[in-house]
Formats: structure tokens, C-alpha cells, sequence
């Protein structure tokens, strides 16, 4: 995951190189994503989460591990969150980036929670957060939590999943 600056040349570039080999680009605005339940609701319509979909972060993850090949272009897909300066003091902000982590990791995983060989290939997901005020700084103050790995690299701020905790 990263947080970057709205209209960066090269998350432009990585976007237009990922929709070049097939996979999708699914925009989201922060205005719809103030609140939990509006997120889940963007998430589950932009995204095409199934019926069954529960309704909660744990949810989110599980819908975000089982992407259909119309969202995915069977290839890979890339959720841009617009204007998200006004995620940055969202009381959810680090548990949203946590669990897009954590759906994103296990997407990307050829095996199950249990090791097990999966049915599908791995899916390339990812989430770019861009902003029109960036402020690294702050930015990582806002996220950092224990369970991530949280770096600030020039003119973006990277976020992933702590391999010591969630892997080991």
C-alpha cells in the first residue's frame, strides 16, 4: 500500500502499466469513505463484493481475498482512493490500512490461511492513497500501528503487513 501525491507521474505510470496487462483500476473519492459504514458500502459496490458479505472489517478482508476475474481482469487490481486527505484523521484510518493490507497480502498468496494450495492463482492487489497535502510525517504518525511495517521513501509512505507478526 502507499500514500503518494495526487497526480504522481510514476503512480500514474504503474496504474496505466497494470491496466495495460489486463487488470483493473477501481477509483474511490475519501468522501465516501468518512465513515465505516459508507466504506463498506463503496467497497462492496465498486468492488463487487458477494451478497453474504458481512459487514465488517473482517468481511472486507475476506471479500477483498476472494476478488471475482470481472474485478480482477483475472490479472490484478488497483484501488485508488482519490483525495484522501480527509482520511488522514479518520478515527478507522489504521484499522482500514491494516485490513486492505491484510487482504491484499492474502490475495497475493498462492496458499490459504492453512497453507493449502489455492484453487486460484495469486492476484496482484494493491491500494494507493493519494493526497493533495503531503505530509509524510504526519502520515506515518497516523498509521503506524504494531502490526505494520510503515516507511516513508521520498515522496511516498509504504505501508505492508509485518512479516514478524503475521507471518512467522
Amino acid at each position: 500500500m502507499v500514500f503518494g501525491v495526487e497526480g504522481a507521474g510514476v503512480v500514474l505510470r504503474q496504474v496505466e502499466g497494470l491496466e495495460g496487462r489486463g487488470g483493473r483500476v477501481v477509483d474511490f473519492w475519501a468522501r465516501d469513505l468518512c465513515r465505516e459504514e459508507d466504506l463498506f458500502r463503496a467497497f462492496a459496490e465498486r468492488l463487487r463484493f458477494p451478497g453474504y458479505f458481512g459487514w465488517n472489517w473482517d468481511a472486507v478482508v475476506d471479500c477483498l481475498d476472494d476478488l471475482c476475474g470481472d474485478v480482477t481482469g483475472g490479472v490484478g487490481v488497483v484501488g485508488v482512493i482519490h483525495d484522501a486527505d480527509s482520511l488522514i484523521d479518520a478515527d478507522h484510518l489504521q484499522v482500514f490500512v491494516s485490513v486492505l493490507c491484510q487482504g491484499a497480502a492474502r490475495a497475493n498468496s498462492h496458499v490459504d490461511l492453512d497453507g493449502e494450495p489455492l484453487y486460484r492463482p495469486a492476484i496482484s492487489q494493491h491500494f494507493v492513497f493519494l493526497v493533495k497535502d503531503f505530509d509524510a510525517e504526519e502520515i506515518v504518525g497516523k498509521i503506524q500501528h504494531p502490526d505494520l511495517v510503515v516507511a516513508q521513501d521520498g515522496e511516498f509512505v509504504t505501508v505492508t503487513l509485518d512479516p514478524d507478526v503475521w507471518f512467522s
